[in-house]
């Protein structure tokens, strides 16, 4: 990292890997543990990894780079960054940027409620809790009951304070430098035991012996694109605010492959472990969102003795992965409070935890924090996605995105990159949108 002006007066990231990792770690989410494993069961097996595989590459090379790229260049969040965007070209609207900051904010809000639950599974999960409950369907309706778990919730807010605290370089990127390899680690073994569990080759056949008839069919492409976008939490928010404490020396597309291939990485460990063990024990790959929390509980009961530490080792990676994705969707409502009114980072910190905690109490039950949720992702995420892709291919111009593609980069980027991002990814972007709507989501 280079000696800027811009790095003395501005928390930033000290490192690439630093950077990379706290990007993965937003991208890295409970998404990637439950859906992916559910969809590539119902879609084809390996045959669902062709689409998928297609999209994320698309979208990282486009959607990725530019909400990088983006925050780079506006030097703050995405209310700021759009802002200084449209007064540049003397263009109306320059409050646009707050859709994506309160879209980051919503979300965060129900995360937190979410990552309430996994702690609350780690406990119950060390104490023995998990394993030995009668009827892991009635434990899950227990915690996600109206106002089932908000001590465990609140627990959640004040670890994600304990993490920010430390601000981008001393918070953000130490703790990610820890966690995420903590995550892979940890799933890598899991996918190692389950190797020899007994009928886990059926579930090894489910997920790499393609089912070639599903390419044919629309829902197939359809979910394969909606997991690969908000997969790599492209919404016009989290990206670019980490973008904002990247050095301008960084290659971003280097930073952005890593993220894709990462991100990737971690949804296969994720099926690696939950198909073949969800075979073995002989319960339904499909299970949807339940599959977390009520399936894979009932596994490890049935695991015997080890089923207990497998449970621990579970929520733990689980937990590295919500706290990881937590941090970075809270930092884009709290920066926008510290520069637009400025606050501290700690009075910043302190106002946005205490708004999302009062919001959150009543979002306390599965069915309303579920609506919550896809009401987010269905309208304000992709919709983020996509103001952020106009303003950076369309109104600042071609000669300004190539420039900032450029930046940081030894290899000329290709030409083609500008047309590809202002025709393909935006185009990916309505479509997202409004088969969104139209499915009642897809990510």
């Amino acid at each position: 990292m280079s000696n800027t002006t811009e790095t003395r007066t501005r928390d930033m990231f000290t490192s690439r890997w630093g950077f990379i990792m706290a990007c993965i770690g937003s991208a890295v989410g409970m998404a990637n543990v439950w859906a992916f494993p559910y969809r590539t069961a119902k879609y084809g097996g390996a045959a669902y990894l062709i689409p998928y595989l297609i999209c994320v590459y698309i979208l990282a090379k486009t959607g990725v780079v530019e909400e990088i790229a983006l925050g780079r260049w506006g030097g703050t969040g995405p209310l700021g960054t759009m802002r200084k965007a449209l007064t540049e070209k003397n263009l109306p609207g320059k409050w646009i940027g707050i859709i994506p900051v309160l879209s980051s904010f919503a979300i965060a809000t129900g995360y937190a409620i979410i990552t309430g639950w996994v702690i609350r599974y780690l406990w119950g999960s060390i104490t023995g809790a998990v394993v030995s409950t009668a009827d892991t369907g009635a434990y899950f309706g227990a915690i996600c009951g109206n106002f089932g778990s908000i001590g465990w919730h609140f627990f959640a807010l004040i670890l994600t304070v304990a993490i920010m605290v430390g601000g981008i370089a001393k918070g953000i990127e130490k703790v990610n430098k820890v966690m995420m390899p903590l995550f892979f680690l940890l799933f890598a073994f899991m996918a190692i035991r389950v190797a020899f569990l007994p009928g886990a080759s059926e579930g090894y056949k489910y997920l790499f012996v393609p089912q070639w008839s599903f390419l044919a069919k629309p829902s197939t492409w359809i979910y394969a694109l909606g997991q690969a976008f908000f997969s790599l939490s492209l919404a016009g928010n989290g990206t670019v605010i980490y973008g904002s404490y990247l050095s301008k020396d960084e290659d971003i597309h280097f930073c952005a492959r890593n993220i894709a291939v990462f991100d990737t990485l971690a949804a296969m460990l994720a099926a690696c472990v939950i198909i073949p063990a969800v075979y073995a024990f002989h319960m339904d790959p499909t299970a949807g969102p339940p599959l977390m929390f009520i399936t894979l509980p009932a596994i490890f009961q049935e695991m015997g003795g080890f089923g207990r530490v497998f449970s621990i080792i579970f929520f733990l990676a689980i937990f590295f992965a919500a706290a990881s994705s937590i941090v970075n969707l809270f930092e884009t409502p709290i920066e926008m409070v510290a520069s637009q009114f400025k606050l501290s980072r700690k009075v910043s910190i302190a106002i946005v935890m205490v708004v999302s905690a009062a919001i959150g109490i009543f979002l306390e039950n599965g069915d309303i924090i579920g609506g919550w949720m896809d009401l987010m992702s269905i309208y304000l995420c992709p919709l983020g996605a996509l103001i952020a892709a106009i303003i950076f291919y369309w109104i600042m111009g071609d000669k300004f995105a190539y420039e900032q593609m450029q930046l940081g980069r030894e290899k000329p980027v290709g030409k083609w990159m500008i047309p590809f991002g202002k025709y393909v990814y935006c185009g990916i972007s309505i479509l997202v949108i409004i088969l969104s709507i139209a499915l009642g989501g897809i990510g």
